[in-house]
């Protein structure tokens, strides 16, 4: 049996690791390390939405999780409701630098994990708007610029508030994305199919 030892990745590493294994090689049968209760939730209930069923053991090291295919269930058990492509475009508005209320440290980490993981969105990810404290994201030495600076490359549009990146006087600083205005933001808005606010 296949072991992916993930102790130490941070979230969603270890969930990401298991989607990349599954859709590549088909395993009927694997275990996964991690080190944390959350990870552990996140791999288990992702691993059942893809038709396996879980074992879980806890050690000194942290937690084993072990995912067995299951064969005598009724309808798709690979995924595709992950894996299939959305008739939708779907806009993202990121109006700070971090997510979330309270502990600033743990939101910039959200934020930058966040940002790491939108490509599972896949074609349906159409436009990421940056706006306020948002377009800090998309300037020199932004921890997180180049997650979106791959996501610009794989066909996302970005579109970077210019009346933001004045007032915080950072227009020279940015290296990411198109300088935008309310106007197209709003377009955008009525163009797209669902709009998510961050």
């Amino acid at each position: 049996m296949r072991t992916i030892d993930c102790r130490g990745l941070d979230c969603p590493a270890p969930v990401l690791k298991a989607k990349e294994l599954i859709e590549r090689d088909g395993p009927s049968e694997f275990e996964l390390l991690v080190d944390n209760e959350a990870a552990k939730e996140n791999v288990t209930v992702f691993l059942e939405s893809r038709g396996f069923e879980t074992f879980e053991k806890k050690s000194a090291n942290g937690f084993s999780v072990t995912g067995k295919k299951q064969t005598d269930i009724c309808g798709p058990v690979s995924g595709e409701k992950f894996s299939a492509p959305l008739k939708y475009q779907t806009m993202i508005i990121i109006t700070s630098d971090r997510i979330g209320q309270g502990d600033e440290e743990l939101g910039s980490k959200l934020m930058k994990n966040f940002l790491a993981t939108l490509k599972e969105m896949g074609s349906s990810l159409w436009r990421i708007v940056f706006v306020n404290n948002g377009v800090k994201l998309t300037i020199d030495r932004a921890e997180s610029l180049q997650n979106i600076q791959d996501l610009a490359e794989s066909g996302v549009n970005i579109l970077v508030c210019g009346t933001c990146l004045s007032h915080f006087a950072l227009l020279d600083k940015k290296r990411v994305g198109e300088t935008t205005n309310m106007l197209d933001i709003v377009t955008s808005m009525q163009m797209a199919d669902k709009v998510i606010t961050l």
